[in-house]
């Protein structure tokens, strides 16, 4: 394996990272927020449109071809886990693989679809929104943190291989 394969597949992976953290902080920090100060069937029926929306080649691929990225360049770290560079980058890529992707499916996902299957302008769409809003963004915000993290850890990780 070369280690400019690998040096390249870090700097492009922190760029993913940070890419998708990037969207992620948006959201935790004012987006919603901003449908929270809204009513709830309003806040309801955006936030159903943007999980709709959401789901396009362009985000689709940097949120989960990043994490295919991780998965190669971890894999490709393997051999090298007795140097600094080569236990960064597979802790990075186990950070964004489970912190990024692995709590979209397991905690987002789900809540997105609860959302989706209310019925709007009823009680329990209001309760619901509400407890939503709180429970997103803080899985939102692990995403985000995961999804920073990560990207530090591959630039470092290429910054050590590059002044070797």
């Amino acid at each position: 394996m070369p280690d400019n394969l690998v040096t390249g597949l870090s700097f492009a992976t922190a760029f993913g990272a940070a890419l998708v953290g990037g969207v992620f902080f948006g959201f935790s920090n004012f987006i919603m927020a901003g449908l929270g100060r809204i009513p709830a069937e309003q806040g309801v029926a955006a936030m159903n449109s943007i999980n709709v929306t959401v789901i396009n080649p362009a985000f689709m691929t940097a949120l989960f071809g990043t994490g295919l990225l991780c998965l190669i360049v971890g894999a490709l770290s393997l051999g090298s886990l007795g140097t600094l560079d080569g236990k960064l980058v597979l802790v990075a890529a186990l950070l964004y693989v489970v912190g990024c992707d692995g709590v979209t499916m397991a905690l987002n996902v789900p809540l997105n679809n609860a959302l989706a299957a209310t019925a709007p302008g009823t009680p329990e769409a209001a309760a619901l929104w509400t407890r939503y809003l709180g429970e997103w963004t803080l899985w939102n915000s692990v995403r985000t943190a995961a999804c920073f993290v990560s990207a530090i850890l591959f630039v470092a990780a290429g910054a050590l291989r590059v002044a070797a």
